[in-house]
């Protein structure tokens, strides 16, 4: 593992940590793929540092079961939206 990517997953992992943010929001805050981001976080950082990984999970797991809850806010305020748009006309 180069020193580019060992450091991109240490600041993945801390990033995760500090804002408590979605793997979507990670990937877009670093301009990298999720599928980039999923990988630092479950394989790479495991081998960099044991204790920030399990941290990482922690939150990876926590936003893993709020993740139906967003979905269904998000599909409120569209359907919200076009009634809106539909009664605006």
């Amino acid at each position: 593992m180069t020193d580019t990517i060992a450091n991109r997953a240490m600041e993945e992992g801390y990033f995760i940590l500090r804002t408590g943010s979605t793997v979507r929001a990670a990937a877009v805050y670093f301009d990298v793929s999720k599928s980039t981001v999923h990988k630092d976080l479950t394989l790479r950082l495991r081998q960099l540092d044991g204790r920030l990984y399990h941290r990482v999970q922690a939150v990876l797991a926590q936003n893993k079961a709020q993740r139906h809850l967003r979905g269904g806010e998000a599909t409120r305020r569209k359907y919200l939206a076009l009634a809106a748009e539909k009664t605006g006309q």
